[in-house]
């Protein structure tokens, strides 16, 4: 099933974009495969690097990609099993400061990355190509299973190469 970039809203559609993989689940094999494969990269000492004040750390940042997961991969599981009660919006800011960043090693994220990504993958290998175009509402946008699997594989692209721009440039 090949999602159309047209029943994606517009605040997403630029992390949708970044994914070339037409096929869901190669796209979230693939892009997590890059994203470990670039943390692992990234010395220990340099987990509360900033690039600039007021910006998360490296190691914030890991960890608002892991919770952006979760939540994108709960809509899409109570989508998928035609809950219709709108869902929340979030605020990452106010995540951040809770996900206890600094309490964490950067080799424990990674860890935790790999094993919430092969259950993203599982869950969404559950869906038939029938839950796959299940709709729900969150943070007043309607969006289907499918498209919160290219949203949650181009989420974490688009902060693969924040990490790479901002972060990683500045050794």
């Amino acid at each position: 099933m090949i999602l159309n970039l047209d029943t994606v809203p517009h605040f997403y559609k630029n992390y949708v974009k970044q994914i070339e993989e037409t096929d869901l689940l190669q796209a979230l094999r693939i892009s997590g495969h890059r994203a470990l494969e670039l943390v692992h990269s990234v010395p220990e000492e340099m987990a509360d690097l900033r690039y600039a004040p007021e910006k998360w750390s490296i190691r914030e940042l890991l960890c608002h990609m892991l919770d952006a997961e979760r939540i994108f991969a709960y809509r899409a599981l109570r989508f998928a099993r035609l809950d219709k009660t709108p869902l929340a919006g979030w605020d990452e800011n106010a995540y951040a400061p809770q996900a206890n960043a600094a309490g964490r090693s950067l080799q424990k994220i990674t860890v935790e990355m790999a094993h919430l990504r092969s259950a993203t993958i599982d869950l969404f290998e559950s869906f038939t190509p029938e839950m796959l175009t299940r709709k729900g509402t969150a943070n007043n946008n309607e969006l289907s299973v499918i498209a919160l699997g290219f949203i949650i594989a181009g989420h974490e692209t688009h902060h693969c190469q924040v990490l790479k721009d901002r972060y990683l440039n500045k050794k």
